[in-house]
């Protein structure tokens, strides 16, 4: 091994978080509104595996070779039958790591009005959709919860091979579990922190 095979195999890499074993986008589709901009969300089918009847932004896993927005713009069309020539992607917004096995890409984009009007929700896996006011987010902040992680580490880790025969303090985490309440909808985790995110830069 020579330092041309760690050049030819490392050159051009584009880093990603260790241990990061999927990659998720979603659209943060803006919709014109008479209230002026609302944020346009749906409900996972109750028939899904995973996270029925939850409120989410569309999208899904991104595929090989896929950038956030080619993946944001497919699952939109997939879910709600938007058009991905009417979507104006705007910006990527601030991504999340999910316990260090996932990242989660927001993709803020303008909906074309009459793409919004026409929607047409997969009964697979979207039950309803609505909008929300962006105005409600800026005047009403979340209610912030949050929760513990806490080190489980075995009774066999060797901690005298590591120096410390009496034990390692381990550090602690917390996470942050922002809530929003929308006319009987809970809109909550990583869907709010997105919002949250989106909201905070608009102050």
């Amino acid at each position: 091994m020579t330092v041309s095979d760690f050049r030819a195999r490392w050159q051009g890499h584009t880093p990603k978080p260790l241990g990061m074993q999927r990659e998720y986008a979603v659209l943060v589709p803006l919709v014109e509104g008479g209230e002026g901009p609302a944020l346009l969300f749906e409900v996972r089918a109750d028939t899904l595996a995973r996270q029925p009847g939850e409120v989410c932004f569309p999208g899904g896993r991104m595929e090989p070779g896929e950038t956030p927005g080619q993946c944001a713009l497919r699952e939109s069309w997939e879910e709600l039958g938007i058009p991905p020539e009417q979507v104006e992607l705007i910006a990527p917004l601030d991504f999340q790591c999910g316990r260090g096995e996932f990242v989660f890409y927001p993709v803020l984009g303008r909906v074309a009005p009459e793409a919004a009007a026409a929607l047409r929700p997969n009964p697979g896996e979207v039950k309803e959709t609505f909008c929300v006011p962006a105005a409600f987010f800026l005047e009403h902040p979340p209610q912030v919860y949050g929760y513990d992680m806490v080190p489980d580490v075995g009774e066999d880790f060797p901690y005298d091979r590591i120096g410390f025969p009496q034990g390692y303090p381990w550090r602690r985490g917390r996470v942050e579990v922002p809530l929003y309440q929308w006319e009987g909808r809970a809109i909550w985790g990583m869907t709010a922190r997105t919002v949250r995110n989106l909201m905070e830069g608009m102050r």
